[in-house]
C-alpha cells in the first residue's frame, strides 16, 4: 500500500491531468447554460443546479433530460448536493465558481428588496396582523414562495384582482410563518399580514407579477383630536363586542373559523396600520371586496372607525 507521501505525490500527478481534461463547458448546467450552482444529481443520473431542477419539477415531476419519473424524488423533498462535483469545481475552477456565487448573491440581493419589484400574489384580500392561510399549487407561485424563503425576506405582497388591471392599487405584505410541503410539490403556506402598501408601478418576473410600492401609514393626531378619536375607538369596539356576542348563526360560524375578537391595544396610534381588531372585523364582516379595499386604503383611523360604526349599527338593527 502507498504511504502518505506517495499518496500526496499521486494526487499531485493526477490533478494536472484532471485540469487538462476538463473545461468549463463540462461543468455547465444543461438548463441554465451556466456553471453548476449547488449541483444535485437525480436518481436517473443527470445533474442540474438545484434551483433549475426545482423550477422544472414545479411544472412536471420528470427528469428534464430523459423524462424518467421523479415523483418519489420530489416526494422525499430533499436534494442532496453532489459533493464530488462541488469539490472538483472548487479545486480546478475556483475563480469561476466564486464569480458564479457572486452572480447568485446579486440575484438574491435583488429579490430581497422590499419596495422594488416585490413579488405579488394575486388572490384574496389580506389585512395587517391577520393570518392568511394559502394553498400554493401554480408553478409561478411555487417558485415565488421558494424565492421568498431563499432570499431570507419571507415576505411578498398580496393583492386582489381588479377589472382592467392585473391587480388592485393597494395590497398587504404577507410574512411566511410556516410552509408545509406536500408530496407532489404543492404546499400549504401559513402567512400573516404585515404592512399595507400602495402600488406605484407594475412588472413581471418569471411568470408572476411584481410591483414597486410605497407603504401606507395612518395620519397621527394629537390633543383634543386624539381624545375624540379614543372615544370613537371605545364606542366602536363596544359595538364590535355586541356584534360578536349577539350576531346571527353566520356570524357565530365566522367566529369559530377566525377566533375571537382581538383585544384592544393600549396605544391606538402605535401601529402605522392602526388597531389589529379593526382589520379582524373588516375581514369577517359581509362586505364587498371593493368596499373592503376602500377601507383598506384609507389612512385616517377616524374615518375607518366611523365607517365600521355605521356598518355595525346597521347589522345590529337587522331583525334575526
Amino acid at each position: 500500500p502507498l504511504d502518505k507521501e506517495e499518496e500526496t505525490a499521486a494526487a499531485k500527478c493526477s490533478q494536472p491531468c484532471l485540469r487538462e481534461s476538463l473545461s468549463i463547458s463540462d461543468l455547465e448546467c444543461s438548463l441554465c447554460i451556466r456553471m453548476f450552482f449547488e449541483p444535485v444529481t437525480t436518481p436517473c443520473g443527470h445533474t442540474f443546479c438545484k434551483e433549475c431542477l426545482e423550477r422544472c419539477l414545479d411544472h412536471r415531476p420528470n427528469c428534464p433530460l430523459c423524462k424518467q419519473s421523479l415523483r418519489e424524488y420530489l416526494k422525499a423533498g430533499r436534494y442532496s448536493p453532489t459533493v464530488l462535483l462541488q469539490d472538483i469545481m472548487l479545486a480546478i475552477f475556483p475563480t469561476q465558481l466564486a464569480e458564479r456565487r457572486e452572480l447568485h448573491q446579486a440575484e438574491m440581493a435583488e429579490l430581497s428588496n422590499l419596495t422594488k419589484n416585490i413579488p405579488i400574489f394575486v388572490c384574496t384580500m389580506s389585512f395587517p396582523g391577520i393570518p392568511c392561510p394559502l394553498h400554493v399549487f401554480e408553478p409561478r407561485y411555487r417558485l415565488m414562495i421558494r424565492r421568498c424563503q431563499e432570499s431570507g425576506t419571507r415576505r411578498f405582497g398580496m393583492c386582489i384582482y381588479e377589472n382592467g388591471k392585473s391587480f388592485a392599487d393597494y395590497g398587504c405584505m404577507l410574512e411566511i410563518r410556516q410552509v408545509e410541503l406536500l408530496a407532489d410539490g404543492r404546499s400549504l403556506v401559513d402567512t400573516i399580514g404585515r404592512q399595507r402598501f400602495r402600488v406605484l408601478s407594475r412588472g413581471h418576473r418569471d411568470g408572476y407579477h411584481t410591483a414597486d410600492i410605497e407603504y401606507l401609514e395612518d395620519k397621527k393626531v394629537s390633543g383634543e383630536e386624539l381624545q375624540e378619536l379614543q372615544c370613537l375607538h371605545e364606542s366602536t369596539y363596544h359595538l364590535a363586542q355586541r356584534f360578536c356576542e349577539h350576531g346571527d348563526l353566520t356570524s357565530r360560524h365566522i367566529l369559530m373559523q377566525h377566533g375571537p375578537l382581538p383585544e384592544k391595544e393600549e396605544d391606538i396610534q402605535a401601529s402605522a396600520d392602526g388597531p389589529t381588531w379593526c382589520w379582524w372585523l373588516i375581514s369577517i364582516l359581509p362586505l364587498d371586496p371593493s368596499y373592503q379595499l376602500n377601507l383598506f386604503s384609507c389612512t385616517s383611523l377616524r374615518a375607518r372607525l366611523s365607517q365600521l360604526q355605521h356598518i355595525l349599527r346597521a347589522l345590529l338593527q337587522q331583525p334575526p
